[in-house]
């Protein structure tokens, strides 16, 4: 999932075969998982037994995988951006306001809507609980890493883009878990454990974001940036994903049994995360129009507000509810559906680009 810093590079501007068939590697991961709960299940049973404690909810080797997909992602944050945060305040702030403001809390009317009304035949309740759940978590966290792969795809302002991120993710250490406890235990009949999601904001931020920057300013000082963003991050490319993927596999043969007895239920996840997603990207998109910001600002506002921390919202899902919970599934939804949607918006986003100034300041 990681990929090098936007540059001004001329080459030609495309993804490599890890993202760009990201949903063929996650369907594979599927069937993969799958078989081997249905065919193994001693096996998987013993994996899933390996927690850091009784009823802790968070599997060892899934923990590890994890902070494999984070930190490296988390390296990419350059505080020092936030000096330029007053340069562009109109695309940041229709970010900010898309982002917190409106994308949780759309996302969780939408989840409430369908899992209690539209499928409520092909749900249970407590089903319906734990969608909603997984929903509102993919929701509530901004894009981090693939925001600069998009951004780079549409020609979008790389300066701008990690401002963007930088701030989100410091937004993300207050907000985060307030906002899934207010609005799963407002949507849903479920109890957040207000101890394990703060475990989880620590666990699952705090700390790969203190490491990242740590490191990312260490790395610097002793070998300059340039070869930090085009020679040591790249390299974190096929080890993010990797770990990604067998996170993935993981949480499918955990997930095994509900996946064969109820496989439609993929499906009626996907609908409210496709509907919200598009509806972000094209309010961001429209709110930047309107107020004349450079297509090179509202093109990544548009993909920020759509996009999703997904490596970020699985972790949690898992530590609140258990990598065999419909919470955790609802999240690896959102990673089968991201690369194909992302990259529908992104064509949407080239193809208008006429639409906004090409310089100036927001």
């Amino acid at each position: 999932m990681d990929a090098a810093l936007p540059s001004t590079a001329q080459s030609e501007k495309r993804l490599n075969i890890f993202e760009r068939y990201l949903t063929i590697w996650v369907g594979l991961c599927i069937v993969t998982g799958v078989f081997a709960g249905k065919i193994f299940p001693g096996w998987v049973s013993t994996l899933r037994g390996w927690e850091f404690g009784e009823g802790s909810h968070i599997n060892l080797p899934i923990a590890v995988l994890i902070w494999l997909m984070i930190i490296p992602m988390m390296m990419k944050v350059d505080v020092t951006a936030l000096q330029n945060v007053g340069r562009r305040p109109r695309g940041l702030f229709v970010t900010l306001v898309v982002n917190w403001l409106v994308k949780p809390f759309s996302m969780a009317l939408f989840a409430w809507l369908s899992f209690r009304f539209v499928f409520g035949a092909w749900v249970t309740p407590a089903e319906a609980d734990q969608y909603i759940a997984g929903c509102i978590i993919l929701a509530a966290a901004p894009c981090t890493a693939m925001v600069f792969v998009w951004s780079y795809l549409t020609d979008g302002d790389a300066a701008y883009t990690l401002v963007q991120v930088t701030v989100n993710d410091l937004i993300m250490l207050l907000l985060f878990g307030p906002i899934i406890g207010l609005l799963v235990g407002g949507a849903s009949s479920l109890t957040v454990p207000l101890g394990v999601l703060a475990y989880s904001v620590v666990a699952f931020i705090v700390i790969p974001l203190a490491t990242g920057t740590l490191l990312r300013a260490w790395l610097i000082a002793r070998h300059g940036k340039v070869w930090f963003e085009r020679d040591f991050l790249p390299r974190f490319g096929p080890v993010t994903i990797v770990a990604l993927l067998l996170t993935l596999v993981f949480i499918f043969a955990f997930q095994a049994d509900n996946i064969v007895a109820k496989p439609w239920h993929v499906a009626l996840i996907a609908l409210p995360i496709l509907f919200q997603v598009y509806m972000n990207a094209s309010l961001a998109y429209g709110l930047m129009w309107w107020l004349r910001v450079p297509y090179a600002v509202a093109a990544p506002g548009a993909l920020i507000g759509a996009s999703n921390f997904f490596e970020l919202a699985v972790a949690t899902a898992i530590a609140l509810f258990g990598p065999e919970s419909g919470a955790a599934l609802a999240t690896v939804v959102g990673v089968l559906v991201e690369v194909p949607v992302m990259l529908s918006v992104c064509h949407v986003c080239n193809r208008t680009r006429q639409w906004f100034p090409n310089e100036g300041t927001a």
